[in-house]
């Protein structure tokens, strides 16, 4: 049997209906920007693989770091222990982040650092004797599969089962260009309104929404409405973060600071799963008492895990290189020329460019649905074409590894031209 054939027998995959998808690809090997599959044909990973690769597939000196630890010291429980690499990844991070961010809580994936972040953000204020319940998100965010960062999430199909399930989340819109003020005055009606305990949002790209970006301005000025009124910020960075947007986070373009920040993905290079949720040190004396019942009772069996501390602090050494932050400037320089060679074109709505991030909107007759027809048709011709595009609905986006060479570039925006051709 193929391992096609295997996976069609055993395998449950996300995302995904069974009865109308093909089959997966079976992935043999990869190696920078390249995936190969079991009939070796080569494809260019062009979204990082869900945006988690930034210095490629196989890359030698994460793998290394993560051996080193491997024949060290592979996990040990965090409750009631501590080990060096986790100290030494909060130190890092502690030299990065928002001065503001002092406290660091690690989990396993980004849906659970969005989890531990709304939590606290209910807790701490019950743990000052205040009833607050109410979380504020944007139309359209999409902040994980757990349960309260699906209520969080706005995007319907992802939620509609479990509607009348979740905790109470009111949604404002997002400060697009020309709905700045709506967004601003919807903040201040639905704190006016409602108990609210917390804000969560992502800084300036709302990812699975199809790379809608906002400006920098107008996200400190919904911070600012915030602050005045006692209301908890949550960064939700888990996509924008460690270099995707041009600078290591969305946030360091951001005047105003959040109360929280949620990282994964990028933070260990693609290698093993880990997750970090990051704290004001405000936030974390909410919990700092006498009482047993103030603690925060969240934990994951892998918390801190030592061989993915190993791989976070490889991957963050990486980044702030010289090399791979000349890297980003170049993808963000070949993106923009692109995005004015195509957004002419009469078949385009729009493109837009931040970091190494780039979307094309491309015209339909037919208002396009998440999973719909021409998304269908566009995957179909990229992974034909041997790229790994995921578009949105009408929404194609490229998400590149800092080290995909420009020749690889110029294929993936020549396959996008040509699909732009087809559809």
């Amino acid at each position: 049997m193929t391992l096609q054939e295997k996976d069609s027998q055993y395998l449950w995959h996300p995302y995904t209906q069974h009865k109308t998808s093909k089959t997966p690809i079976a992935i043999s090997r990869g190696e920078g920007a390249l995936l190969w599959d079991e009939n070796n044909k080569e494809y260019i990973d062009a979204i990082a693989s869900w945006w988690v690769n930034p210095f490629g597939h196989s890359n030698k000196f994460i793998a290394d770091a993560i051996y080193k630890q491997l024949t060290t010291l592979e996990h040990v429980l965090f409750g009631g222990f501590t080990h060096e690499p986790a100290i030494k990844v909060a130190e890092k991070l502690i030299e990065i982040l928002p001065e503001n961010q002092q406290k660091i809580f690690f989990s396993d994936n980004g849906s659970t650092a969005v989890e531990v972040a709304i939590k606290v953000a209910l807790q701490y204020f019950f743990n000052k004797g205040e009833k607050r319940t109410t979380i504020i998100a944007f139309e359209n965010a999409f902040h994980g599969d757990t349960f309260a960062a699906m209520a969080a999430s706005g995007i319907s199909f992802y939620t509609q089962a479990f509607q009348g399930m979740f905790i109470d989340v009111v949604r404002i819109p997002v400060p697009v260009k020309g709905e700045e003020q709506v967004s601003f005055d919807s903040l201040k009606k639905v704190i006016q309104n409602h108990n609210c305990a917390g804000f969560i949002f992502e800084p300036l790209v709302q990812g699975a929404a199809g790379m809608v970006m906002y400006e920098s301005e107008s996200l400190a000025k919904l911070i600012a409405i915030c602050k005045e009124n006692n209301v908890l910020t949550i960064a939700d960075e888990v996509m924008t973060g460690f270099g995707k947007t041009g600078k290591t986070f969305a946030m360091n373009y951001v005047s105003e600071v959040p109360d929280m920040m949620c990282l994964s993905k990028a933070l260990t290079g693609g290698t093993i799963p880990m997750a970090i949720t990051t704290f004001t040190q405000d936030i974390f004396d909410a919990f700092y008492d006498d009482d047993i019942n103030k603690a925060l009772f969240h934990g994951h069996t892998f918390t801190a895990n030592p061989t993915g501390c190993a791989a976070a602090l490889a991957s963050i050494d990486l980044l702030q290189t010289d090399e791979m932050q000349a890297n980003i400037r170049r993808i963000n320089k070949s993106h923009l020329q692109f995005q004015k060679k195509i957004e002419s074109h009469p078949k385009v709505i729009t493109a837009r460019t931040l970091g190494v991030i780039f979307a094309v909107e491309i015209k339909s007759n037919t208002e396009e649905s998440y999973y719909g027809s021409m998304r269908t048709k566009l995957y179909n011709f990229f992974i034909e074409n041997g790229i790994v595009l995921r578009p949105v609905g009408n929404i194609v986006y490229i998400l590149p590894p800092y080290i995909m060479t420009d020749e690889q570039l110029q294929k993936v925006y020549k396959t996008i031209e040509e699909a732009i051709e087809m559809v």
